[in-house]
């Protein structure tokens, strides 16, 4: 089966977060590896074109979610975006104790199963 390429929308305050999901992802046991394809420079028309690239070459999108999320501009973009590039997208709660909602997005608890069953149905 070949690796799939999914793209991780964060706000950056939660960088640390996308780091413990990339470090998930590597343990030998785990049922998924993803492609770290984040951009660290946002809102120029730049970064705009290098995000729809790296979603459009996703096959599909996790976004970690936070009350950061809620005034991450970037964040609110990359998952417009996904959703214009027709992407499936999940919602993983970045916290255990952080229930933020994100309106539109799906968000299940941070789970190795929650993790590979999106990813496997991509």
């Amino acid at each position: 089966m070949a690796e799939k390429v999914v793209f991780v929308a964060f706000a950056i305050e939660d960088e640390r977060q996308r780091d413990f999901l990339k470090g998930q992802s590597l343990s030998p046991r785990s049922p998924y590896a993803f492609v770290d394809m984040s951009v660290k420079q946002p809102y120029s028309s730049e970064w705009k074109a290098r995000v729809r690239t790296r979603i459009k070459r996703s096959d599909g999108v996790i976004v970690l979610v936070s009350k950061n999320s809620l005034t991450s501009s970037g964040q609110a973009w990359e998952i417009q975006c996904a959703r214009e590039e027709g992407k499936p997208v999940l919602g993983i709660w970045a916290y255990s104790d952080d229930r933020t909602n994100i309106a539109g997005v799906r968000t299940v608890a941070w789970s190795d199963l929650n993790i590979s069953t999106f990813i496997d149905g991509l």
